[in-house]
């Protein structure tokens, strides 16, 4: 089976070697792992040759999403063991780029594929003392070789679906490597009932770890002066990783509300042509962020945000927010306004997501499916405060209630690892 697998990962290989030469992203992906292992080198042969070397903590995530899952995690650690060196991986471009603010980590890679003989190599370089992977990563010849050399390894903020490979009838070879984890830490009862159908009992439902790192993110309050400007003590409207289909709403509730509401708007993607286009749909009400400098600000009813990094700190602005994506693949993160207590509307694909449904189950989110009916609904929420405050109490509760799994996660690490030195 492990040569089976070896070889779909491969292909796999070989697929994104061939879309380098039509995609940007696969290119970036592929060119981010060019002389990976020599650098691994540079970096670990240093580190190993020391006389005494500070033991080896690695963290994998697959992208942007699992690294703010997982920075709660990393950010204990590293206070817990300050004598570590952490080294933090991604499979994902758009995880690497975008981590390195205020990274706790060490030293930040891509992961070499996971082929028989990088994983090997791959564990002979780095060493690592102990391995924790965060949510839906599961690369089976790594493990193979972490078990083989008696690593501990851990997954955090894991959530299992019926539909998984592990619990089909030929699931028996991925679900030993599940029984080899120290311990996998799920989200939910429903992850842990399925791993204890197969016979997976080394787990413990500690949580979502994106709840501490909302209420981190929160609690950090970064000055946003030309926002407060923009604001002037009106209602605003946050829409977040917005995609065109979702700006359709937007700019619908604008021809209704006109000036009575101001608009931050943060797209998913944020190149110059597609700010531009964004900016051009409002007209001369509106202004892009970077350059708003020297504008009179509190003319201006629409500011269009063209920075990455940050729309989790723009939800405080909010009355209401508006997060994209329900109208695609599934919606963006909701977490990070319901934080700020704040009521949330979406396009209909939010059934993937367990805090958005939970969000409408307590009267925290609506969902909508056009444009009228988001212009009907947020205008009518607007209106009646009592309504308003009643949806934007619930938000704030269901987060602060869930707050809590960083420290379930980290201390039953650190009883595991109690033989190591540090």
């Amino acid at each position: 089976m492990r040569l089976l697998y070896s070889t779909g990962v491969s292909f796999y290989y070989l697929f994104l070697r061939i879309a380098a030469i039509f995609s940007e992203k696969a290119r970036e992906w592929h060119y981010g792992r060019k002389d990976i292992f020599p650098k691994l080198e540079e970096v670990f042969h240093a580190h190993h040759a020391c006389e005494d070397p500070a033991p080896v903590a690695w963290f994998h995530c697959a992208s942007l999403g699992e690294f703010e899952q997982g920075k709660p995690v990393i950010e204990a650690y590293k206070a817990l063991y300050p004598g570590h060196l952490i080294l933090l991986t991604f499979f994902s471009p758009s995880g690497f780029r975008y981590s390195g603010k205020n990274n706790p980590a060490d030293h930040i890679f891509y992961l070499p594929m996971d082929t028989l003989s990088n994983s090997r190599r791959f564990i002979d370089i780095v060493r690592p003392a102990v391995a924790v992977f965060v949510k839906y990563e599961f690369w089976f010849n790594y493990l193979h070789f972490l078990f083989q050399k008696e690593v501990p390894v851990f997954t955090i903020s894991a959530i299992f679906r019926p539909d998984q490979h592990f619990f089909k009838w030929y699931g028996g070879w991925f679900r030993t490597h599940l029984r080899k984890i120290n311990m996998i830490f799920v989200q939910d009862d429903e992850s842990a009932e399925l791993l204890r159908m197969v016979d997976v009992s080394n787990l413990l439902v500690a949580g979502d770890t994106r709840f501490d790192r909302v209420a981190a993110v929160k609690a950090f309050q970064q000055p946003f002066p030309l926002i407060d400007a923009f604001v002037s003590g009106r209602h605003v409207v946050v829409a977040g990783s917005t995609w065109p289909a979702d700006e359709e709403l937007i700019s619908a509730l604008y021809k209704q509300t006109g000036d009575r509401v101001k608009l931050i708007i943060a797209p998913h993607e944020i190149g110059e042509s597609r700010i531009k286009e964004l900016a051009a749909k409002f007209g001369d009400k509106s202004v892009i962020y970077s350059e708003a400098p020297g504008t009179n600000l509190a003319s201006r009813d629409v500011l269009i945000i063209d920075s990455i990094g940050m729309l989790s700190q723009l939800y405080r602005f909010a009355s209401v927010a508006y997060i994209g994506g329900g109208f695609g693949v599934g919606i963006h993160n909701t977490l990070e306004a319901a934080a700020y207590g704040v009521p949330v509307f979406f396009g209909p694909n939010y059934q993937r997501f367990r805090e958005a449904r939970d969000l409408v189950a307590c009267g925290a989110a609506i969902s909508v499916n056009n444009s009228r009916d988001f212009t009907d609904r947020i205008t009518l929420l607007l209106s009646d405060q009592s309504a308003l405050e009643d949806s934007a109490a619930k938000a704030g509760k269901y987060v602060k209630e869930r707050t809590g799994a960083t420290s379930a996660i980290i201390n039953n690490i650190a009883q595991q690892l109690s033989n190591i030195v540090h």
